[in-house]
């Protein structure tokens, strides 16, 4: 007797899953799926062509399923289903793994993903090691990659891709103790024989000395040496083939919409409009002498508004998220089992990076949300926004939603691990707003950091869009944004240059 429909397609959900965990490893990783903890995703050209056409694959034998056959449920995750592979096999044809490089991190700082790893058992090290062991292949398949799209065109904005020597510099240490791969050896259990610590040191400093390093050394060669010579001058997505193509493509998959890179971008100048009103209003309040733009330059130069050190800033945060916490009762009926933490950005990407990001509790409980905050230079963070901030990065933002969705168990794994950027910032957006009834935002300053994100937010579809569809440049990007959010220039800088990176995210 064959299965029904409903069998075949949670069948086929669960297979897909199970592929998806062993073709990206540290994805699983940071589940906390160990099973594929000792190797990294395979970059070659061969691998990722049989990921799609293991997604067209799926695709073909989703569609051979009744959908009206399915109850409602099913029907939902049917239909979910089919738009992320009928996505990942569109994206294909634009060749967006020929752009490898990223400032914002990647094969420049590889030990950053033992942030998301357990190490409490002899194989949870010797996995690692096995992963160094692999870095030499994988930087080779980088470096293939890379070549591969220079040959055709297809390659990084200089811009952007000059941040990268100095982070692969970082690698490039004499004493095998020093890199960064090496941290997690320093201090071992006290549970492991001393036999086998000093097993596990030997092995890392040869694997670092022997492998990593001269990988290391071998892919700065390259990049300063062929790929940075080669770089664009151009910075939108649309100076690319099929960039134009491309861009409208990321707009429908990033909003969920129909939308034109010009509806958006009417939508991002209308909101402007419509908040600045409002920051008017508070600034009008305050009684300042000045116009809106003298008001800007007071919030990001006067003292009062920063902290001198990082550590005062860190505790800021701290304390901000424990003063958020208990509050949350009288808003919500249901939250997280999983807590999360507030962690420093790692110094080797925080000059490149934003603000403030947010990663996920790991699936087995085995490690909490993380609510990491940029602390590199203290006196251009400003206090104004660190409530604002930490409601859409932590609870009840990004961790109360995702966090949540991870906990629905009537629900495939592809639905509680994945998500749709337009549903999550929307989500953390929302959050921002709770913030008064949380009673935060009680001063004018706060109140006018609260509406400097929601500008931010409306910033961001006018740059988006002018930088990768109407040919903006980074000057214009940048000067937009200056003008109407009180954010640093430090701050808006790194960002415009996300937006860069990622086109059509914001």
């Amino acid at each position: 007797m064959s299965a029904g429909p409903t069998e075949d397609l949670n069948a086929l959900l669960d297979e897909s899953w199970e592929r998806q965990l062993e073709n990206y490893p540290m994805y699983a990783s940071q589940l906390g799926d160990r099973r594929y903890n000792d190797r990294w995703t395979d970059q070659s050209l061969k691998a990722i062509a049989e990921r799609v056409d293991q997604n067209r694959s799926f695709l073909r034998r989703l569609y051979a399923i009744d959908r009206n056959a399915l109850d409602q449920a099913g029907q939902l995750n049917y239909e979910l289903f089919r738009r992320e592979l009928q996505i990942s096999v569109d994206a294909a044809r634009f060749n967006a793994h020929l752009l490898p490089f990223s400032q914002r991190g990647g094969i420049q700082n590889l030990e950053n993903n033992a942030n998301y790893l357990r190490f409490e058992t002899i194989k949870d090290y010797d996995d690692w090691l096995a992963r160094l062991d692999a870095i030499d292949e994988l930087i080779d398949q980088v470096i293939a990659l890379a070549e591969q799209g220079r040959k055709s065109g297809l390659v990084s904005p200089r811009v952007l891709m000059e941040r990268i020597p100095d982070q692969l510099s970082a690698q490039l240490v004499e004493d095998t103790e020093a890199s960064p791969f090496y941290a997690v050896f320093a201090d071992l259990p006290t549970t492991f024989s001393a036999a086998e610590q000093q097993r596990l040191r030997v092995t890392a400093r040869d694997t670092i000395g022997e492998t990593v390093l001269p990988a290391y050394r071998r892919l700065a060669r390259y990049f300063s040496d062929t790929y940075l010579p080669a770089c664009r001058d151009s910075i939108g997505l649309s100076a690319l083939p099929q960039g134009g193509e491309w861009y409208e493509f990321e707009a429908r998959r990033f909003t969920t919409t129909q939308m034109t890179p010009d509806a958006i971008h009417r939508l991002g100048l209308n909101e402007v409009r419509r908040i600045r009103e409002q920051m008017q209003k508070v600034i009008d309040d305050l009684d300042f002498d000045g116009n809106f733009e003298e008001f800007l330059m007071f919030l990001r130069s006067d003292p009062q508004f920063y902290y001198r050190d990082a550590d005062a800033l860190y505790e800021a945060y701290l304390a901000t998220s424990k003063r958020i916490d208990p509050e949350l009762v009288r808003l919500f009926g249901k939250l997280p089992r999983m807590p999360y933490g507030v962690k420093p950005i790692p110094e080797s990407i925080a000059p490149d990076t934003t603000t403030a990001y947010y990663m996920g509790p790991a699936a087995d409980g085995s490690r909490a949300g993380i609510y990491w905050v940029n602390l590199y230079r203290p006196e251009v963070r400003p206090k104004y926004e660190i409530e604002v901030l930490t409601v859409h990065e932590a609870m009840p933002g990004h961790h109360l939603q995702i966090a949540l969705q991870q906990e629905l168990s009537d629900i495939p794994e592809f639905r509680r691990y994945s998500g749709f950027t337009a549903f999550t910032e929307g989500w953390g957006l929302y959050s921002e707003s709770l913030g008064y009834e949380l009673g935060l935002y009680q001063d004018p300053y706060s109140r006018f950091g609260q509406l400097t994100y929601e500008m931010w937010r409306a910033v961001r579809l006018v740059v988006d869009t002018g930088i990768h569809y109407k040919g903006w440049t980074r000057e214009q990007a940048i000067d937009f944004f200056k003008d109407n959010a009180a954010k640093t220039e430090l701050d808006i800088i790194n960002e415009i240059d996300r937006y860069i990176s990622m086109p059509g995210q914001a």
